[in-house]
């Protein structure tokens, strides 16, 4: 019996085993490759969306999450970082809360394919509250006026703004300043309009008004008189 059986399997066997290697194939070329799953990982960009009204993004989470992703192969090759992306929504957030899990729902990819991981499962970032606040306005004033002539008076109209941004970079104490406004050779009154510049990157205008009038008043300076000279008898 165990004669037979050893026979059985051993003789020729380098054919069986070639039998058997062919039947899987032909097993597996009919398969249909919907059925046949491949894995990929990108790095994809991620979105914060939905900041709250009144509410400021002052540290940024990660710019990109690597994920992992399950896919059937005819499907696999056309996924990308071009149609694949993360949505951190945000508008239940609150300044209290700094790291923000991530999971399958946020990320967007083709129909048919599955998130398996994502990396890191989780990001930090700050928000803070909007602040407003009247802001004056410096006139940035360059060259000098012809000689002869000086400036009496400068006038910047409007005089302030309303600013805004996180509530730790709005003080009431700074200011914003014009661009340059170049008095040189000058010699009689005159008005000019500049753009103004905001004394944070943080900042940002509360209102239309983007420009100011900058009036300089430029007077012609009076020589001191000569001394009279009394001649001796």
């Amino acid at each position: 019996m165990k004669k037979f059986v050893r026979t059985l399997f051993f003789r020729n066997w380098e054919l069986k085993l070639l039998s058997l290697i062919l039947a899987f194939l032909l097993w597996i070329s009919l398969i249909p490759e919907e059925k046949i799953f491949s894995e990929k990982t990108l790095t994809i960009p991620l979105e914060s969306r939905n900041i709250p009204p009144n509410m400021e993004l002052v540290e940024k989470p990660e710019a990109s999450v690597d994920v992992t992703i399950r896919a059937p192969n005819r499907l696999i090759n056309e996924i990308s970082s071009a149609n694949v992306y993360a949505k951190l929504n945000l508008e239940k957030a609150t300044v209290f809360q700094q790291e923000y899990p991530l999971n399958e729902t946020m990320i967007s990819i083709p129909p048919g394919a599955e998130v398996v991981r994502i990396t890191p499962n989780k990001v930090k970032l700050k928000l803070e509250r909007t602040e407003e606040a009247w802001l004056d306005i410096a006139p940035n004033i360059i060259g000098k006026v012809k000689e002869g002539y000086g400036v009496a008076k400068i006038e910047v109209l409007p005089g302030r703004v309303l600013v805004k941004g996180p509530e730790s970079k709005v003080r009431e104490k700074d200011k914003v300043t014009t661009s340059p406004v170049n008095v040189s050779e000058l010699e009689q009154s005159t008005e000019v309009e500049a753009d103004l510049i905001l004394p944070k990157p943080d900042l940002r205008l509360a209102t239309p008004v983007s420009k100011v009038r900058v009036r300089i008043l430029v007077q012609e300076e009076k020589l001191p008189a000569s001394p009279e000279v009394k001649k001796k008898k």
